[in-house]
């Protein structure tokens, strides 16, 4: 055990250390952005995927997606999800996947004939391939996920594996905010989402991994602490990136990670006895306290404007009539779309340009939910009931899977705040799949049902 502590406070040391690489020598990021594959695929192949690697490797990738986007390493924005298919796929190679996952197969088919209304489009002056690739990349990405993940045989503790995995560039990511900004007070004047505290990146998608952060650290400190130093350090952990997550001004990703929390703190105490629901109790009025504390200083860093950013108020204290940050006109307008072409939609990508023309302005939807339904149509419709369904039906006969209800609305709250921009929605419905047991059986079996 203490070695396990030690090499745990050894690999968050090393991601604090690689944020002030980066920091300091820029360049860095593509060379780091290159290494991971590469390293990911020769551990892969030399294991054989005997231990599913590839998750592990997919993981690592979600969790720093956003720190080499902000940092110039990634290469496009498509670069993690495509590295995820790609790993997904070698480990197809090594192991066979549940028929059952072809249900993702239908998914990807019922995506093609919106790709068929773009490509013969020729309306709008706009690049399709681009269009096509950067609205069905993340789908793309979550299906083939979920084809590998789909029944796949993991004990807890290695899917707490995985998602500590995802957890440790966070804390690089958490660490950098801190060098590119150190003081909150000097750069925060109104109450709208703040590039300054974000990184220089979009607050949407670094608010979206912060608080997926919340939910991992809250996870290890409650769950896999098993010393002293490691509950000090899980503790700091969750606090800083809880607090770096509030600042950002993008409520979505930290609303998102406390509800992560509360779904987990439910089915512990529902699978708890009377003994174990009384530690429950007392996890609950701790994690109330670190909210609090979190929540005041952020308060008092801000100048109390962190409050009226929640409260949907201006720097004066004034309602905003827009409660959604400009997303309820985008939704308006997918609806319309929706219905004025309700079989096979306008066809992927095409939706940033109609809205050009409706609404003033092109902007992509940021509710992956209302641009299926505008964009595929009632292919769309289908599409989305797999999605929503499929999950539950693995579910019923996996109550094991704690983690279950905390992934599948981390997914589905994402999706409807920052659609599917990154990968992390994508891979994280693909691990409510996975077939989570408190003991794996002696002979794992390879083949599933």
């Amino acid at each position: 055990m203490k070695k396990k502590s030690l090499s745990y406070s050894f690999l968050v040391l090393i991601h604090i250390i690689i944020a002030v690489m980066i920091f300091s020598l820029p360049f860095l990021s593509k060379i780091y952005a290159l290494l991971i594959p590469a390293f990911g695929l020769l551990i892969t192949v030399r294991n054989k995927n005997r231990n599913n690697e590839v998750i592990l490797v997919s993981a690592y990738l979600v969790g720093v997606e956003v720190f080499l986007r902000m940092t110039g390493g990634n290469f496009n924005n498509e670069y993690i999800k495509f590295l995820i298919v790609f790993f997904m796929l070698v480990g197809m190679l090594y192991s066979n996947f549940s028929k059952k996952a072809l249900i993702f197969g239908l998914f990807l088919l019922l995506l093609i004939p919106g790709v068929l209304v773009t490509s013969t489009a020729d309306n709008f002056n706009l690049d399709i391939k681009k269009a096509i690739i950067f609205n069905l990349s993340g789908l793309i990405c979550l299906a083939i996920a979920s084809i590998y993940m789909l029944k796949k045989r993991l004990s807890f503790s290695e899917l707490q594996n995985i998602v500590i995995t995802m957890g440790m560039p966070i804390i690089t990511i958490a660490t950098y905010l801190f060098l590119f900004n150190p003081s909150v007070k000097d750069v925060v004047k109104g109450t709208n989402s703040n590039f300054e505290t974000s990184g220089g990146f979009g607050p949407n998608q670094v608010s979206t991994i912060l608080g997926l952060g919340i939910f991992i650290f809250f996870t290890q400190l409650i769950l896999f602490s098993k010393s002293k130093k490691e509950i000090i350090l899980n503790g700091l952990l969750l606090i800083f990136t809880a607090y770096r997550g509030v600042v950002t001004f993008s409520r979505g990703g930290v609303i998102t990670g406390v509800i992560m929390i509360l779904f987990l703190l439910f089915l512990l105490y529902c699978f708890s006895n009377n003994k174990g629901k009384s530690k429950i109790s007392f996890v609950v009025i701790l994690t109330g306290l670190i909210a609090i504390g979190v929540w005041g200083y952020s308060s008092l860093q801000t100048r109390g404007l962190i409050e009226k950013r929640y409260a949907n108020q201006d720097a004066k204290g004034r309602t905003k009539k827009d409660r959604l940050g400009g997303r309820e006109a985008v939704i308006d307008s997918d609806l319309k779309m929706f219905f004025d072409n309700p079989i096979l939609g306008i066809g992927p990508g095409l939706g940033k340009e109609v809205r050009k023309e409706t609404i003033g302005h092109a902007v992509a939807a940021h509710s992956e939910i209302s641009r299926m339904l505008s964009e595929h149509g009632l292919f769309g419709i289908f599409g989305l009931l797999i999605l929503l369904i499929t999950p539950f039906t693995i579910y019923i006969n996996n109550p094991q899977h704690l983690y279950f209800l905390s992934f599948y609305f981390f997914w589905l709250l994402t999706i409807n705040h920052a659609a599917m921009r990154i990968a992390a929605p994508a891979f994280v419905y693909a691990l409510t799949l996975l077939s989570v047991q408190v003991k794996i059986p002696d002979k794992a079996e390879n083949s599933l049902d």
